[in-house]
């Protein structure tokens, strides 16, 4: 048995794109197809899920070969795992066999250690191994399903793992392939879709989990598995978007990129001095511009013009408002669908994988900061925002809406921050303080977004009399009904612009939990 490290890269393709990726050229050479099902087990309590873990035993031909495999829980990597495999007997968990291997020491501990089956995978599988610059790349696909008690799931996927050579060429390689397959970034393993179906999941968005920093991490490698898991975050909420365009969704997309983009700040010390770190933001930020109309609507809508139905449900006019909306709404979501689908959206986020992983910030004349702990590294971050809040947020009530603006993006940068470095603070003391730390700032930005989503309501509505985003001007109802809206939402800010700053003063008093 062994525990080797694998970087590998899942790829998702669609049933009409498999005829074209199985002759691609670059997938071609002597290979084999085989039947293969794959039995997933845990714990009646799933605890082997809880702890990260997965247990397969996969029946190949006449070979059984059981693997317990760690590494995706929140935070983990994208593309490197720990593994444990070995061939056995039966279909069933060998437990002999799982001698020292996290499942060992888990089982002995587990109230139920006894395993029971949880889903399968059946898939007709290709494997070959190819070349790709110096590079040798297993090219595995599979096409088939997933199948649980509670209904089956379509499998398509293609996984390159790089058995030799430079990692860069295994990602050059998928970028390649992506050019004429729409190919998307694969962040589920087939064990996580299963759990999803099973525990009916897998249309619901999903927040940010916790980011768990390794110890002896470095500032680079923290850097990565920061970014890895916004990644994840937005992969997940993106299919759950364009399976039924769920706001909550759209949202949770928002929020990854935010945390993402925040990464890149966070991090700017060890990025700075790569060019491709401020493009590549840059060209988040351009691409997904749609997504922020989109979501001003989905708030306007399902927070602002609820309430003021609710203190005036005699006006006429918020109904007609709420139609208009409604119809302006449709076609944002559809721009968001537009952008989602495109080769142009594919190609971004293979190209910030590839870049995290192999990226010139890796090899360029290292700043001290890269190879330093990433704790070292977190607290001097941490202590420069902690004073950007505190200098942009003094006398915050007399702001005006644009400073007010920037002290709201450096508490958000300030608040991902604590998130991504606080498992790198384990003691009971440093835990309560980031408690405490995190609550005020989750309070400061409470505040504040209720003013930002004033401010997004005044955009909203000042699009309606010219007929913004392609629709037909706004009756005079409708009219009507967003200038009392308006003039509604302008009661509210002097109290909220009285208890943003209290908040402020609040976050200030916290002590910081990095110290």
């Amino acid at each position: 048995m062994s525990a080797p490290r694998e970087i590998e890269l899942k790829l998702e393709c669609d049933g009409p794109d498999l005829a074209a990726l199985a002759s691609h050229p670059l997938l071609q050479g002597e290979g084999t197809a085989e039947h293969v099902t794959s039995t997933y087990f845990d714990t009646a309590g799933r605890d082997l899920r809880a702890a990260g873990l997965t247990l397969r035993v996969r029946r190949q031909g006449d070979r059984r070969v059981q693997t317990v495999k760690a590494g995706f829980g929140e935070g983990a990597a994208l593309f490197d795992r720990s593994e444990w495999e070995s061939e056995i007997a039966g279909d069933r968990p060998d437990v002999s066999a799982l001698a020292g291997t996290p499942v060992a020491r888990l089982l002995d501990k587990a109230g139920s250690p006894d395993l029971e089956p949880q889903f399968s995978s059946v898939v007709m599988r290709t494997a070959r191994s190819v070349s790709h610059g110096t590079a040798r790349i297993g090219a595995t696909l599979d096409e088939g399903r997933i199948e649980t008690p509670q209904g089956d799931a379509p499998l398509c996927e293609l996984e390159l793992e790089l058995e030799a050579g430079d990692p860069a060429d295994l990602f050059a390689m998928a970028q390649s392939l992506a050019e004429t397959v729409s190919l998307r970034l694969g962040v589920q393993s087939k064990s996580e879709r299963g759990f999803a179906r099973l525990e009916d999941r897998w249309r619901r968005p999903s927040k940010a989990g916790a980011v768990v920093l390794p110890e002896e991490a470095t500032a680079a490698q923290a850097f990565r598995l920061v970014a890895q898991a916004c990644l994840r975050h937005l992969r997940f909420n993106e299919a759950v978007f364009l399976a039924g365009r769920d706001p909550e969704a759209l949202h949770q997309i928002r929020v990854a990129l935010r945390r993402l983009r925040s990464a890149f700040s966070l991090f700017k010390p060890i990025l700075a001095q790569d060019p491709r770190s401020d493009s590549l933001r840059d060209e988040i930020k351009r691409v997904t511009e749609p997504f922020g109309r989109a979501r001003n609507l989905d708030v306007f809508l399902e927070t602002t013009l609820p309430a003021e139905i609710a203190r005036r449900p005699d006006e006429p006019g918020l109904q007609d408002l709420r139609e208009r909306l409604v119809a302006e709404r449709d076609r944002a979501h559809d721009a968001v669908l537009a952008t989602l689908a495109s080769p142009e959206w594919r190609s971004l986020l293979l190209d910030l994988v590839t870049w995290i992983e192999t990226g010139p910030w890796l090899s360029l004349a290292a700043p001290p900061e890269r190879d330093a702990s990433a704790r070292s590294f977190a607290a001097q971050v941490l202590e420069r925002f902690r004073r950007r809040v505190k200098r942009r947020g003094r006398h915050l009530a007399r702001l005006d809406p644009e400073a007010r603006h920037r002290v709201r993006i450096a508490a958000k940068k300030l608040r991902y921050g604590a998130d991504f470095f606080a498992s790198l603070y384990p003691a009971k003391k440093a835990r309560k303080r980031h408690k405490a730390f995190a609550s005020a700032l989750s309070d400061l930005q409470d505040h504040l977004g209720a003013l930002n989503d004033l401010a997004t309501a005044h955009a909203v509505m000042a699009g309606l009399a010219d007929g913004e985003a392609g629709g037909r001007p706004a009756s005079g109802a409708a009219l009507f009904a967003a200038g009392l809206t308006a003039a509604d939402g302008e009661a509210r800010t002097d109290a909220l612009l009285e208890a943003a700053a209290e908040a402020h003063e609040d976050l200030i008093d916290v002590k910081p939990f990095w110290r």
